[in-house]
């Protein structure tokens, strides 16, 4: 099973940005704990993607949502407290780079002959492919002098399209599911609250209060409910 932990900076400024950071290497410091393999994906100012791989990963469903944070930023010379926010979203990367099998009965096959350069052997004979993906509606076509060859080439590109479409789906899947989990990012929708002066992280789903201090440390578990 493959997982991927997005956070994003939501409001905040630099701050938000730089929790984005000490949240994903708690996250890390969490996986290894359980014994779960990590990769860093993406890391830019203000988002941070960690794959996560492992037997059983639906703990993290307690995660997604956005994370409030009052502390007294690192940048802050003045010792005043900020209140900043990010978001966190877990994706289900399971199924995003598996090739579509596509089953022979939703495909139409067709054969014709050439047309353009290429002499009397492509416009005499039928050597040309037409192949219909019949639930998309997606065609792909190839001339070439031999029928498997022409057939091998149409084969590549339907399938090609296809995979793509896919894609396009899975990832306005994830999209939404990201929208849904996230919310607005402001600092009213929070799912749980890191107060750094007390040394108290909140989470307002289970109502359940840990140190900051342990939770940073990947001990999130502190939170969830039982």
């Amino acid at each position: 099973m493959r997982k991927i932990i997005e956070i994003r900076a939501a409001e905040g400024g630099e701050d938000s940005k730089l929790f984005c950071k000490d949240l994903a290497q708690a996250y890390i410091k969490f996986a290894h704990s359980k014994g779960w393999a990590t990769r860093l994906i993406n890391e830019y100012p203000g988002q941070v993607e960690i794959e996560v791989q492992g037997t059983d990963l639906s703990g993290l469903e307690n995660e997604p949502g956005g994370h409030r944070i009052q502390r007294v930023p690192p940048t802050e010379r003045k010792g005043r407290v900020h209140t900043s926010t990010v978001t966190v979203a877990i994706i289900d990367a399971t199924e995003s780079q598996r090739a579509v099998a596509i089953p022979t009965i939703d495909l139409k096959i067709e054969w014709y002959s050439g047309t353009g350069a290429g002499g009397q052997h492509r416009n005499k004979h039928q050597n040309s492919c037409r192949i219909t993906h019949i639930p998309t509606g997606e065609v792909a076509t190839a001339q070439c002098r031999s029928r498997q060859n022409s057939l091998d080439m149409a084969m590549t590109d339907i399938q090609t399209r296809i995979d793509n479409l896919t894609k396009n789906q899975y990832n306005n899947n994830i999209a939404n599911d990201r929208r849904h989990q996230v919310g607005s990012g402001m600092r009213g929708d929070k799912i749980r609250t890191y107060r750094f002066q007390d040394d108290v992280v909140k989470d307002h789903n289970s109502e359940k209060t840990a140190s900051v201090k342990k939770v940073m440390a990947g001990n999130f578990e502190l939170l969830w409910k039982e």
